[in-house]
């Protein structure tokens, strides 16, 4: 439910009619004040005029498809993006994964329940209305030659800056900060996406990619190492991270 005061606004957009109505009436139902957009010409155009604090985004959209959307909102936010909840085909593994380094929040495969869309909705909210401010002067973090800076959200690897995407970089910085402690892939679901439950191949993807962007060897990993049957573990050089 959403909190107290006035209702939350979600932008709905959604070109099936028949999701479109089920997906708004679970919403106006469950307290939020909806908007309703059918291609992504008019999700952009929606977005600036209602202001939404969530966007419930269908990828297959005509017009802009759904990734095309949620770039252009990430592009265009002049504060804090507004959190976005994609709705995906059940095959679409790929352009889920591109979806989430976009900066998506959240996903709900197709078919999904209503219900379960506006429990993640919720969960969404609260996330993002109480993440605290991201901290101007966090320490650095290094690692031999290996440095994230979380206040300035930038890594290096021996002098070079990394291209990580958002999620990849908290994925590092949360492992950075415990160094030698194995976390399972559902531990890091929670503790990093902020996600009480979700699809765990997002973990495994985040963790490939961010490999290969760091390690010498990829196939054969030294940083960001697997612990067969229990998780990750980040296993830091010449004695561990330093602030």
């Amino acid at each position: 439910m959403p909190p107290h005061g006035p209702p939350r606004r979600v932008l709905v957009v959604e070109d099936d009619p028949t999701v479109a109505e089920v997906v708004t009436g679970y919403l106006a139902r469950a307290g939020y004040a909806i908007e309703h957009a059918a291609d992504g010409f008019a999700a952009l155009d929606r977005a600036a005029a209602f202001r939404p604090h969530l966007v419930v985004l269908d990828l297959m959209l005509p017009g802009i498809d759904g990734l095309e959307v949620c770039r252009r909102l990430r592009r265009a936010a002049d504060g804090p993006a507004v959190p976005v909840v994609m709705l995906t085909a059940r095959g679409d593994e790929a352009d889920r994964i591109l979806g989430l380094e976009l900066g998506a929040d959240d996903y709900v495969t197709k078919p999904f329940s209503p219900r379960e869309l506006v429990l993640r909705i919720g969960s969404v909210l609260r996330r993002a209305e109480s993440a605290p401010p991201a901290a101007a002067h966090s320490p650095v973090l290094r690692c031999g030659d290996l440095t994230a800076d979380p206040g300035g959200r930038r890594a290096d690897r021996a002098g070079r800056e990394l291209a990580l995407t958002a999620r990849e970089f908290d994925l590092l910085v949360f492992l950075m900060r415990h160094p030698g402690q194995v976390f399972s892939r559902e531990e890091l679901l929670h503790r990093v996406w902020g996600w009480e439950f979700g699809d765990l191949s997002t973990v495994t993807v985040h963790v490939r990619r961010l490999r290969e962007k760091i390690e010498d060897d990829p196939a054969a990993p030294a940083l960001v190492t697997t612990v067969w049957g229990a998780g990750y573990r980040f296993d830091p050089a010449e004695g561990g991270p330093r602030t």
